[in-house]
């Protein structure tokens, strides 16, 4: 589809035929069945007959009973505002806070209506939750929502549209998947021991053996620092949290700061240092580690550990990210809902250490493969970007009306 300019829609020539006097707002409570769903969350099973719809939809939950066998869309209220509102066509169930939008009148396409939800009601939603642990909708405040009603056949053109970028997301997305699988196998194959004493000995014939990270390196317990202590500007710091949900493999810089006063009291990471994270909900990242590569020492908070150690850090990195470290912190990580790995535990892992030269070869091999499949400026990620943010263009272009 050809850029637009800013006054054109791209079904021009189809609302003039249809509607040119504009497009008719309609209360969503008009067009559809709107219905809350009967069941707490504690019904949730891991298998069952039919789907249970929660907050969390992208984790599907079974039930043996059903309560509806029907095309519908589900509202699922999301913290991250992303896609709350899916189809789904068959039997299913659906937790009390959870709303569910069936029996469309024929004048509104069902994945119309969901295009809809997904590009316009974050904002209704904003303002119209209700604020509980669990914010929610009211079923009245839903039915009271106005969405732009074309005639069915602009609909049906939109949706064609917006099914093929979709489509093409999902195809991309398919690929980037294979190839991280590709590179998670050829990364634990080259972080082996059998590669690495392969590469070992045609350096220097040999002499490759098991280490203890303890043997090589120090582990620091992080203290102190809290999201409350963060400044503008200041001494780089890295909170725990952080570690889950921004950085990647490694950084050169960080995204909070303390103030220079604050930072005497706090432990710091020096460039090569990783920073782990001792904590999680989750046992698969418990214990991910950011190598440091930031000039200015970067202050850690607690629930994190510094690792000091002379080997070439994103080689020490990329081992924590190895199988055989999952397997080792699955073993050793305690507690309840937030499990912990001790520093204790963390200096008997072993890993192959060969010199230096294989460690800077593999690291190479690796930063090659990660950049393929994760960096948001090269391969198939970038392209990835590309094609959402032009889905959401034309998404937005395509479902802007003017009003009847």
């Amino acid at each position: 589809m050809k850029p637009l300019n800013d006054n054109t829609h791209p079904l021009e020539s189809l609302l003039q035929q249809h509607c040119p006097n504009g497009v008719e707002f309609r209360e969503l409570g008009e067009v559809c069945e709107i219905e809350g769903g009967k069941l707490n969350a504690n019904k949730a099973q891991p298998k069952g007959l039919c789907e249970f719809f929660t907050y969390d939809y992208k984790n599907p939950k079974f039930v043996d009973n059903y309560a509806w066998d029907t095309e519908a869309l589900i509202i699922c209220k999301k913290d991250n505002g992303e896609n709350p509102c899916r189809y789904f066509k068959g039997k299913f169930n659906a937790f009390q806070w959870v709303r569910i939008l069936h029996s469309f009148k024929t004048e509104a396409n069902i994945h119309y209506i969901k295009y809809c939800f997904n590009a316009i009601f974050m904002q209704f939603l904003q303002t119209n939750s209700i604020n509980t642990s669990l914010p929610y909708i009211a079923i009245e405040t839903i039915k009271k929502f106005q969405i732009p009603i074309p005639p069915i056949a602009i609909q049906q053109k939109i949706v064609e549209i917006l099914d093929a970028f979709t489509e093409l997301q999902a195809e991309l997305q398919a690929e980037l998947h294979a190839r991280r699988k590709q590179y998670e196998y050829y990364r634990n194959k080259l972080l082996s021991f059998e590669e690495l004493q392969r590469r070992t000995d045609m350096l220097n014939g040999g002499g490759l053996e098991l280490i203890r990270l303890g043997e090589i390196g120090t582990f620091t317990r992080g203290n102190g620092l809290t999201k409350s202590d963060f400044v503008e500007s200041g001494v780089p710091c890295i909170h725990y949290g952080q570690i889950h949900t921004h950085y990647h493999n490694y950084t050169y810089n960080t995204i909070s700061f303390v103030s220079a006063e604050k930072a005497k009291k706090l432990k710091k990471a020096k460039y090569g240092d990783l920073v782990i994270a001792g904590v999680s909900e989750d046992k698969d990242c418990v214990c991910k580690a950011v190598v440091y590569l930031g000039k200015q020492e970067a202050c850690v908070s607690g629930d994190t550990f510094i690792f000091s150690h002379s080997q070439n850090p994103k080689f020490i990195g990329y081992m924590f990210q190895t199988e055989n470290f999952n397997t080792f912190k699955h073993k050793y990580a305690q507690g309840a809902k937030v499990l912990r790995v001790h520093n204790k535990q963390l200096e008997k892992f072993q890993i192959p250490l060969p010199p230096l030269k294989v460690q800077n070869d593999i690291v190479e091999i690796l930063d090659k493969f990660d950049t393929l499949t994760n960096d948001l400026t090269n391969g198939i990620p970038a392209e990835i970007e590309a094609r959402k943010k032009q889905y959401e263009y034309y998404r937005e272009r395509l479902l802007s009306f003017k009003k009847a």
